[in-house]
Parts: structure tokens; sequence; C-alpha cells
């Protein structure tokens, strides 16, 4: 039974992974940046639009997933109705997606917390926010990163 379906189910199993790690990465790191924001906007809501810009960058892991899966799913020709992998496949689908799986976990994470960080140079230095929002760049350059090793190895499959 395993030679029959085990292809498919890897194969699907990463693509899930993929955007199911991400986005709770996604959800952590928007969670961690909007506690941080939370308290700043008590005291001054005049800032609720750049708090708002910080928070939103550690969700976009989430779509970078959601990206990873679609084009898995794609791939594989699940939208046609015919998947039929071997096992060596699916395991090569679910290595695949494992870059943008892991990575955007861990770097949603960490953006959420310079995000927070970032949140509070918008708090003391108000002028000096963009220096916050570099410091969240740097970290998306890695989920970005992942996301190209994900497609580029989906996308060269046969």
């Amino acid at each position: 039974m395993f030679e029959q379906f085990g292809g498919a189910a890897m194969a699907l199993l990463g693509a899930g992974l993929a955007v199911g790690l991400s986005c709770v990465g996604s959800a952590k790191g928007t969670g961690i940046a909007g506690e941080a924001g939370t308290g700043l906007l008590s005291q001054d809501p005049s800032k609720s639009g750049k708090v708002m810009v910080l928070q939103l960058l550690p969700g976009t892991q989430g779509l970078y997933g959601l990206v990873v899966f679609f084009v898995c799913l794609a791939k594989l020709g699940i939208f046609n109705g015919a998947i039929n992998l071997t096992v060596a496949q699916g395991c090569a689908y679910f290595a695949a997606c494992m870059p943008m799986a892991l990575g955007g976990l861990l770097s949603a994470i960490a953006q959420g917390r310079v995000a927070a960080g970032s949140i509070n140079i918008l708090a003391k230095k108000p002028d000096d926010w963009s220096k916050g929002l570099i410091l969240c760049g740097i970290v998306e350059f890695y989920a970005i990163l992942s996301l190209l090793a994900s497609m580029l190895m989906l996308l060269f499959m046969k």
C-alpha cells in the first residue's frame, strides 16, 4: 500500500509542512510584534501606521509558504486529478518543500522579535524607526532565500 500511495503522501506532506510551518512562524512572529505594538499604541495611537507595517513583516513567510504549497500541488498534477509518484519522487518533493517549511518557521519568529525591538525604537526615537525596518528586512532576506530554494527545486523537478 505504501508503494502505491507513499509517493503522493510524502509530496503532500512536504507541501502541507511548507505552508503549515510557515504560517505557524508567521502567527508567532506577528503575535510577538503585536504584543509590543499594543504597548506603544496604548500610549501613542498616532503611530498605528508604522506599528502595523512592523507587525505585518513577519506575516510574509506564511504567504511564501502558501506559494510553495500551490506550486507543489500544481507540479504534482493534483489540479488535473492525476497524481502518480514513486516513493523516491515523493521524497524529492518533500525535500524541495523543506527549505520553505523550516526557513519560514524560524525566520518569521526571528523577524517578529526584531520587529518588536523596532517598535521599541519607534517608541523612544520615532525619527529612527526606519533603522528598525531595515533590520527586519535583513531577516526577510533569509525567508526569501528559503522561498527561492524551494521554488527552484520544485520548478526543475521532472
